[in-house]
């Protein structure tokens, strides 16, 4: 028998396939939408994919930084922010670039990002993000040991490294369990890690979460995929997606102009979910944060073990298997996920810079992608005024760490909705 198949015994102990709770169809074929289709295949139900693209996971999951940092899941939204983004705003390499446009969408997102840049609510807004993040941890480890394989998954721990004296003190008060979160002087951060033992002398101090992961998100999806379509229960459909107004409080669903029977809808389809609910006279609160990664092949014996933030430039770097990942900027009032030559140059210069063994930068592979984020960093991931219809978007550039909690919540929530 299938591993996700339902099954109970009749009364003579033979194996009796039992039919499927509901039929669900998930919209968007990303690290949202496989997770939550995995977890309600795993709860006995019925899922359709719908995903627009030829493959799956080739949008903003594609790239992705590949750290699983679960104890570090701050949102953006902070107090000092808006002051110290006024600054990077007058540097040509900041970690963070904002255009401004004639467009409402973005100048809302920044009047509500604004008014969650406040030490109580961003403490409030971390607090929620951390439990959705362990909760998701607890997932995968099940998930894995269920036999969910071969995506480059790795323990390694996650080290921040602070220049700044000032963000360090701030960072090190804040450390709530030291058995979970290390606080580290320079000479312990490069004993830590000592691929960037080269930085110690820049460096105010660090912090190191030993039970924080690695893994390639793209073949992450791939691993999800290949799993679910063991099961009878699902199928994945390539397709545009419309939704309309129905009777009794619904919402319809059309499928390339067709109507699409089904009882419940969950749309994890990342910023293109606030186009799809425009129909329906509702505003998502979401916006694209544009993001860039390299990718380098290099010889496994110069990388990094430990996963590495480098917290004044916002640069992440995670081994994944023989390359190494850096991911960093964000990039506000893009208009697309084409990559910027200048930023990718910014890029490479600050990689050589801060770990010059792991080139050549010149040949890394290039990417960049639109992380659709809320203002307050926390997803939307709750039911709509639409009975037959959930929301599961809005993970900005947490989408990994917080994927398999989200789908753990929505499978709740749909446990919970009368049939």
């Amino acid at each position: 028998m299938r591993m996700f198949e339902r099954a109970r015994h009749d009364h003579k102990g033979s194996v009796v396939l039992m039919p499927a709770k509901r039929t669900i169809t998930v919209v968007g074929g990303g690290v949202i939408g496989l997770t939550t289709a995995y977890a309600l295949i795993q709860a006995g139900h019925s899922v359709t994919l719908v995903e627009r693209e030829d493959q799956v996971g080739e949008q903003a999951s594609f790239g992705n930084g590949g750290q699983l940092s679960y104890r570090y899941v701050r949102p953006l939204a902070d107090a000092g922010i808006p002051l110290e983004a006024l600054s990077w705003m007058l540097q040509a390499d900041s970690p963070i670039s904002l255009r401004l446009r004639l467009d409402w969408q973005q100048w809302r997102w920044l009047a509500d990002f604004l008014l969650a840049c406040n030490a109580r609510t961003n403490k409030a807004n971390a607090a929620r993000l951390l439990k959705l993040a362990l909760q998701g941890q607890q997932v995968l480890n099940q998930w894995r040991q269920d036999g969910l394989e071969d995506f480059l998954w790795r323990k390694p721990g996650k080290l921040v490294v602070y220049r700044n004296a000032q963000k360090f003190s701030k960072a090190a008060k804040s450390v709530s369990n030291p058995q979970q979160e290390q606080v580290l002087t320079p000479a312990e951060c490069a004993q830590v890690e000592p691929a960037f033992a080269g930085l110690a002398p820049t460096l105010a101090g660090g912090i190191f979460s030993p039970d924080d992961e690695v893994a390639d998100c793209y073949l992450f999806c791939q691993a999800l995929l290949k799993s679910l379509k063991q099961s009878k229960y699902f199928q994945i459909v390539k397709g545009d997606v419309a939704l309309e107004e129905d009777q009794d409080a619904r919402c319809r669903v059309r499928i390339n102009g067709a109507v699409w029977q089904t009882d419940l809808v969950v749309l994890a389809a990342g910023l293109a979910s606030r186009d799809l609910m425009q129909p329906l006279g509702q505003r998502l609160p979401l916006y694209g944060l544009k993001g860039y990664s390299l990718t380098v092949e290099a010889d496994p014996a110069v990388l990094p073990d430990v996963s590495v933030t480098d917290y004044d430039n916002r640069v992440v770097y995670a081994r994944l298997g023989d390359r190494l990942r850096i991911a960093a900027m964000v990039d506000i009032g893009a208009l697309n996920a084409s990559p910027d030559p200048r930023r990718i140059a910014s890029l490479k210069y600050l990689a050589e810079e801060t770990l010059p063994a792991a080139g050549p930068y010149a040949s890394a592979a290039t990417w960049a992608g639109m992380r659709p984020a809320t203002p307050t960093g926390v997803p939307l991931v709750e039911r709509t005024q639409w009975r037959n219809l959930l929301l599961n978007v809005g993970h900005g550039a947490l989408g990994f760490t917080l994927s398999c909690g989200s789908a753990l919540t929505i499978r709740d929530l749909v446990e919970e909705m009368q049939p």
